[in-house]
């Protein structure tokens, strides 16, 4: 059975796009730690981050870097974290998060979003994007 992920990919399942390659898809994760809470992903189903191959992974960590540039140019932060848990869905990904303090590395507390503040959040982030 896909993964949320993929149906995401396939566009069976909205999602608030930030980035998108032939390979990589990121989009902002609909359940934030922080505003601004982003997901990259390969478009290509493979349930753990280390089973990608070499050359995916590393292109995966570079798509993942330019959009972790964008993110902390569009909202402000003291940085933005990474982190990689892979729990909740058997899809590999990265969370960008951008961090004020510790505590909004911890996946406890929830960001509250409108969907205006959403596609607002994409679009800052988009303006600065290079990919």
């Amino acid at each position: 059975m896909a993964s949320i992920f993929t149906k995401i990919v396939n566009g069976a399942i909205p999602c608030y796009k930030i980035a998108e390659t032939e390979a990589f898809l990121a989009f902002l994760d609909v359940n934030p730690n922080t505003p601004g809470h982003t997901l990259c992903i390969p478009k290509v189903e493979v349930d753990k981050l280390f089973e990608m191959d070499e050359a995916a992974y590393t292109d995966l960590m570079q798509f993942s870097r330019k959009v972790a540039l964008a993110l902390e140019k569009a909202i402000p932060c003291e940085r933005i974290g990474l982190t990689v848990i892979g729990l909740e869905v058997p899809h590999a990904h990265v969370h960008l998060i951008p961090l004020h303090s510790m505590e909004d590395a911890r996946f406890l507390n929830k960001a509250k979003m409108t969907p205006e503040d959403f596609k607002a959040t994409a679009a800052a982030i988009q303006q600065h994007l290079e990919l």
